[in-house]
């Protein structure tokens, strides 16, 4: 639409320029882009948007609803009363114009859970819009529904509230023709005169809608029925419109089964919700079981940490109420490395509970929860310290605790405050190392990533993941564990050192060694590991420092040349494995060189054709078939008739497709800080050498990471950028040991900026071609030293 035409939706006072088609609205300078078509809303809340009218006009923003006028503003002007209603107004102008079922997702918790999951079986079948991360209040709500679109077929929006009259405005914008309440909590308690006001309210969403989804068990169902009537359809006992039952993993509704990947009461409470609401969107059974493969657990604000003395930190001050601890527990579940558990929670502030029921309550969850100990922060807390059984300290504020921090030694230290008691100092004294330059490893894109390569394969074909190289640099006992959780069924490492290290911190499933020292096949039986045999010698080695032989695996060489049995060696292989009946011959498998280039795919056919001439020759003299395995991750994509038995998963997980036809998120972003702004003069250099020389007076940030952190010196010089303020930014000079310099002239940094070295932009492939080299190298170079955390956002 027209600027000029946005009076008659919201009206008030028009001052025009130049009349322009508008596409795109902000109410947030930091996002404003200069688009011809952007309009900024000045919105006062918190921070008076009016105060940001210099910004925006400086980003080439020409367009703005005010509630006043501003001389400063260049542009066209719409003043109105109320530039939040206006804003309210506008969307719900766009969502009247849709014509399609729209979910709304509202309760206490779980919503963007649903929406996220939703959203992902829904299409399936539809195209499907949906509420972005958690926007779900008075300004997200807005926001979510201008990214409706004609093409979409479905829209799935949630909607969430803190006091009374904040629903009945969201319903008017989202107009729900089909309801999800999720659950009845406590959160945001302190706002409503009671929990049956707050249900009430939150009810307000489903006005005008047809049905209205919810579980039946709930303990307030009767109340809801009272309020929505006939619309709702309920899920649960065998009185519901949808029975159902969960038996571990596996969702039953009425006569259909579902296998999900979710064992949790929680997370199988939001996935009912998404099935059932399928259901009734008319997807089939089938449909539905391939989202619910591809539903991935929903970001909720977690950072997993390494901290001192062996300990893991997973910091989360995100929804500190009852709930929000069962979710960060339940995150638990994920990280077995540490038996130990220690809970440090400050004074829960809203609860809608007295202190003594609350922290009665809070008990009970760490006594399910085996937490081994508690470590109480606030006068509140302390003050009900009788109603705790688990083993407890005490301290009244942040302050106490720090004076006198107690120890902490290989445990998960689970710290889960409200904002004001910023517990993020207590995290800062507990990490590992303090190191400004970190990887930050994402969970939810491994998960991602790990469910695009399984939507590849056929139900019987099993999946080994590559951990070799500390998880290609990424963490070796966070990803192992992550993939314990999901399930796979082996794990791939280089040596027997990193097997051994696996096994010491709790990881139980199969581990295949692919390239076991000679001397160290000893330690095969004590820690139960899987062997790659790839020569006579190493064979018989084997035979002889082993008393029960463990679980082998045979490598057959068929054109890579790296390791392997070659296929004129078969005979002399077979006589061994027959003279030794006690050897457990459980896989046999090749690799293949260049599954990934097209060019080569004659090459690939016949190292396929040699390896399965090899594979049923030993079949034949066996009497048996192990598993049988051929295809990495390129081959995973690009040679379905491969897959064999098994396959492996290796630089995949991580975001990388070689085929490029996946849709892939990259897991890791390397950050950095900047250290220093240096204003150097023309004809000045920067760095050894003198390598950079100036051209005109410069601004040089200096940021601490250099090639002893994997950043190559091969990057300095240009070569090279990072991404500083949404720009990219080129290194000056030469790369040094622990710094490198970086040109930011006129981009306006600071010292403290957030630097990003890879991730989206650049990305660990821009790096990758930069340096002349893959991604692999890009990767695993990044050294210890560098400080990972691991995010669940």
């Amino acid at each position: 639409m027209l600027f000029s035409q946005l009076q008659k939706i919201v009206g008030g006072d028009l001052f025009l320029k130049e009349d322009t088609e508008v596409n795109r609205f902000s109410v947030d300078s930091r996002t404003l882009t200069g688009n011809s078509g952007q309009v900024f809303i000045a919105i006062k809340g918190k921070k008076d948007g009016h105060d940001f009218l210099k910004e925006a006009k400086a980003k080439g923003v020409r367009n703005f609803i005010l509630n006043r006028r501003v001389d400063i503003v260049d542009g066209n002007v719409l003043v109105v009363e109320d530039t939040l209603n206006a804003f309210h107004s506008i969307a719900k102008n766009h969502r009247e114009k849709t014509h399609v079922p729209v979910i709304g997702i509202t309760g206490s918790n779980g919503k963007t859970t649903v929406k996220e999951w939703l959203s992902t079986i829904l299409s399936e079948r539809f195209y499907v819009v949906k509420s972005p991360k958690s926007y779900n209040s008075q300004i997200g709500v807005p926001l979510s529904l201008l990214e409706f679109r004609e093409s979409h077929e479905v829209g799935v929006f949630e909607a969430g509230i803190s006091k009374r009259g904040e629903m009945e405005k969201l319903q008017r914008m989202i107009q729900p023709t089909l309801g999800i309440f999720t659950n009845l909590g406590e959160a945001h308690d302190d706002g409503f005169e009671s929990s049956l006001r707050k249900l009430k309210e939150k009810l307000r969403l489903f006005g005008d809608s047809d049905k209205v989804i919810c579980r039946d068990e709930a303990t307030y169902i009767s109340e809801l029925r009272e309020v929505i009537g006939n619309k709702v359809i309920t899920w649960g006992s065998e009185s519901a419109v949808y029975q159902v039952k969960w038996n571990s993993s596996t969702i039953c509704v009425n006569d259909y089964s579902f296998e999900s990947a979710f064992e949790s009461k929680t997370q199988l409470e939001n996935l009912t919700h998404c099935i059932v609401c399928a259901l009734e969107l008319g997807l089939s059974p089938e449909q539905i079981q391939k989202g619910v493969k591809l539903v991935e657990g929903v970001p909720m604000r977690l950072e997993l940490k390494k901290g001192i003395n062996g300990s893991y930190i997973l910091d989360d001050s995100y929804n500190n109420d009852e709930a929000g601890i069962r979710v960060a527990l339940d995150y638990l579940e994920t990280h077995k490395q540490n038996e130990k558990r220690t809970l440090i929670l400050s004074d829960i502030i809203h609860s809608g509970k007295s202190d003594k029921h609350l922290y009665q309550n809070i008990s009970e969850i760490l006594r399910e929860r085996n937490i081994s100990r508690l470590i109480g922060v606030g006068p509140r807390i302390s003050a009900n310290s009788e109603a705790f059984s688990t083993p407890a300290l005490f301290f009244n504020s942040t302050e106490d605790l720090l004076a006198n921090l107690p120890l902490f030694q290989e445990e998960m230290v689970i710290i889960k405050g409200a904002r004001n008691f910023e517990l993020e100092r207590v995290v800062h004294r507990l990490q590992e190392k303090s190191h400004g330059t970190v990887l930050e490893v994402n969970f939810e894109a491994l998960q991602h990533n790990l469910n695009q390569y399984r939507n590849l394969l056929q139900p019987d074909t099993r999946l080994m993941v590559m951990v070799k190289a500390n998880a290609y640099g990424t963490g070796l006992l966070e990803v192992a564990n992550f993939l314990q959780h999901q399930q796979v069924d082996m794990l791939g490492v280089a040596y027997v050192d990193e097997a051994i290290q696996l096994r010491k911190n709790g990881i139980t499933m199969p581990i295949l060694i692919m390239n076991p020292y000679i001397e160290s096949f000893e330690q095969f039986e004590r820690f139960d590991l899987v062997a790659e045999v790839f020569s006579l010698t190493h064979f018989n080695r084997m035979l002889r420092d082993t008393h029960e032989h463990p679980k082998i695996h045979l490598k057959i060489d068929t054109g890579m040349h790296r390791l392997g049995f070659h296929p004129e060696e078969l005979d002399e292989l077979i006589h061994v494995l027959k003279s030794n009946p006690g050897v457990h011959l459980e896989g046999i498998f090749t690799h293949f060189s260049s599954s990934d280039a097209s060019k080569e795919d004659v090459f690939t056919t016949g190292q396929a054709k040699i390896f399965e001439e090899a594979y049923e020759k030993l079949v034949a003299a066996l009497g048996y078939r192990p598993i049988k395995h051929a295809c990495n991750s390129p081959g995973m994509v690009r040679w379905p008739q491969y897959h064999f038995d098994m396959v492996r998963l290796g630089i995949g997980l991580h975001g990388f497709d070689p085929a490029d036809k996946l849709e892939l998120r990259h897991a890791s972003t390397l950050k950095t800080i900047v250290s220093q702004i240096q204003h150097v003069k023309s004809g000045e250099t920067v760095g050894y050498s003198r390598k950079g020389r100036l051209a005109k007076d410069s601004e040089i940030a200096i940021i601490p990471i250099g090639y002893e952190d994997g950043y190559l010196r091969i990057f300095g010089n240009g070569i090279g950028s990072v991404s500083i303020r949404g720009k990219l930014c080129p290194t000056i000079g030469n790369i040094c040991m622990d710094m490198a310099m970086i040109d930011v002239t006129g981009v306006g940094v600071k010292e403290g900026d957030p630097v990003t070295v890879f991730g989206v932009n650049p990305s660990i492939q821009d790096l990758a071609e930069w340096a002349n080299t893959i991604p692999y190298e890009i990767l695993t170079n990044v050294s210890n030293r560098v400080k990972r955390v691991f995010v669940s956002e």
